[in-house]
């Protein structure tokens, strides 16, 4: 059975509560990327115990002291945005400034690889609203669709503001309530009659 062609960029995946597995369980991931060839996306609600200082401390740039003084972003969390390439940093941001390797997913968001973005932070020239993530989220052809079918996620459109806005905690039910409903009344099993 062929599934029906889905496109899911700008979305929310939320994992279903009855989703066990330790890297996607209690997770929201935004979809940046879904076409023929699978999808990309990161998630959202998972922070690691590196910082924006100490990314910055391991790549070797310097926060000047104008960027530091007019935001907190030395001190704000980096997330875990998936298990692919973990060890390369993903930047979801607000558009602003040209780099070198961006995806536009949205006139609100952007999607970018390259280290010149997180080059323009350090100055405090950089993007207004930033996520950084290590590693990222993604699906061979199929496969995303076939978790769908099989219940595993949840998805709804993206409300850019509870990525960038939101505190972290509260990231899951923000995007559990673009669906129209307090999540702690979703059942994590299935009933049957």
């Amino acid at each position: 059975m062929r599934l029906p062609q889905l496109n899911l960029v700008n979305h929310f995946l939320i994992a279903m509560p009855s989703m066990h597995d330790p890297v996607f369980g209690g997770s929201v991931v935004y979809v940046c990327e879904h076409n023929e060839n699978g999808a990309l996306g990161v998630v959202i609600n998972k922070p690691t115990d590196m910082t924006m200082q100490s990314l910055f401390d391991h790549i070797e740039l310097s926060v000047e002291d104008g960027a530091s003084r007019t935001s907190p972003m030395k001190s704000r969390p980096i997330m875990f945005g998936g298990p692919v390439q973990d060890d390369r940093g993903f930047v979801l941001h607000s558009p602003g400034g040209h780099y070198s390797s961006s995806l536009q997913v949205t006139e609100n968001v952007v999607f970018t690889t390259s280290i010149d973005v997180l080059e323009a932070v350090a100055t405090g020239a950089g993007p207004k609203q930033i996520m950084v993530s290590i590693g990222y989220s993604g699906w061979s052809p199929g496969q995303l669709e076939a978790e769908i079918a099989r219940n595993g996620w949840l998805t709804v459109s993206a409300d850019p503001s509870i990525i960038f806005d939101l505190p972290i905690e509260e990231r899951y039910t923000a995007a559990m309530r673009l669906l129209g409903f307090d999540p702690a009344l979703l059942a994590s099993e299935a009933g049957h009659a």
